[in-house]
């Protein structure tokens, strides 16, 4: 089945903007296809370059404005797939928009930490940036029956949601696939960074991780584990971080002495690489760890439904040191909205000390009753 990705609409109604449009994501989650659908289902002329082709290479490097105008001709929308591979393309597009009356460009990148290098100074105020991810749980709602969405579940907490998993049939050739994804493509695009000559260390911090799903992690506890300097674990979980594999939440606190701040709590992008770096594929019903895979799917998929909607908001997880707890808190609308995240459909009460410190905050239990809401904005 073909998804209609959310952010087809959003780019499509800015392709006359006049801006630098970058569309950032893991590799593999669909920002290819997603421009050549736009390019397709577009009336205007658009002319689409592969940043990771030496050709586009020679065609933008060391050129005049006059020589930029032969090149697009009538053509108002550029696309650069994969920009970042382009020495110095934020100048180069900052001098085309800045020169070319009507101009937009489309860039998409699979690294925040190059795109952040080569865009951000040259594009200020001249760039709208779109976050893509694996297919959203709205995504599929868009294009799937209630009964087909909840009966795919496990295999979505087993094996994530990289469009090309949704193709295969057979789970080996999905864990085949994820395999692949992981070794040839995450792991090479942090290596590629200066400086990172292990890999053997990232790989221990991200396995360790792996196992630590709704656990507080302090970087001190990784170095002591791996063999490294606090900082050099920090570097290293920011480049997790900005290749798309992992993401933080942080301690909340306003209120109380006993509440926990300096610990985060990391969760994957996808839950199908999260298996694969645990080396589990096995179905849920031969497994211990189901709650974890189910807060790590819950969270992940909310950050989908934030960034697509562009919602304002601050996340957190709230513990004190006497082991109370709250997942996942959002600070938003000037309120907080507090979210219990269990695969059992048992009763949960509010945590005393949350209760008596923010009386006026909102708390939900999320379990497979009430998910699709939460998850569909």
């Amino acid at each position: 089945m073909k998804y209609r990705r959310h952010l087809l609409s959003k780019i499509t109604a800015k392709l006359d903007s006049g801006k630098a449009l970058l569309l950032i994501g893991p590799r593999r989650v669909g920002k290819t296809v997603l421009l050549k659908e736009i390019k397709a289902n577009s009336q205007q002329a658009i002319m689409l370059l592969n940043g990771e082709d030496p050709a586009t290479a020679s065609l933008l490097y060391g050129k005049t404005v006059h020589q930029y105008k032969q090149l697009l001709g009538s053509t108002r929308i550029l696309m650069i797939d994969e920009a970042q591979k382009l020495k110095n393309i934020g100048s180069i597009v900052k001098l085309m928009l800045d020169e070319i009356e009507g101009l937009t460009i489309v860039l998409t990148g699979s690294s925040s930490f190059d795109l952040n290098n080569k865009f951000g100074e040259p594009l200020t105020g001249r760039k709208i940036s779109y976050h893509m991810f694996p297919i959203s749980h709205a995504e599929f709602s868009q294009s799937e029956s209630a009964l087909t969405v909840e009966s795919t579940l496990e295999d979505k907490l087993i094996y994530g949601t990289y469009p090309e998993v949704l193709k295969y049939e057979d789970p080996l050739d999905k864990s085949d696939y994820l395999i692949e994804l992981a070794n040839d493509y995450l792991f090479r695009d942090i290596l590629m960074f200066d400086k990172i000559r292990n890999a053997s260390k990232i790989q221990d911090i991200i396995q360790l991780l792996a196992f630590q799903i709704g656990k507080d992690v302090s970087s001190e506890e990784i170095g002591r584990s791996v063999g490294l300097a606090r900082l050099t674990v920090d570097k290293y979980l920011d480049l997790l971080t900005k290749v798309f594999v992992i993401f933080p939440t942080r301690g909340f606190s306003r209120n109380l002495r006993k509440e926990i701040t300096k610990m985060k709590r990391w969760y994957f992008i996808d839950n199908g690489i999260l298996n694969t770096i645990r080396g589990d594929f096995r179905p849920l019903s031969q497994r211990n760890d189901v709650e974890m895979l189910w807060e790590n799917y819950i969270i992940s998929e909310r950050l989908k439904t934030q960034h697509y909607t562009r919602m304002q908001v601050k996340n957190y997880f709230w513990r004190t040191y006497d082991q109370q707890e709250i997942d996942w808190v959002e600070a938003r609308e000037s309120n907080l909205f507090a979210y219990e995240i269990k695969w059992s459909k048992g009763q949960v009460k509010t945590p005393v000390a949350w209760e008596k410190a923010y009386p006026d905050a909102h708390f939900t239990v999320i379990n497979r009753n009430n998910y699709r809401d939460f998850l569909e904005g």
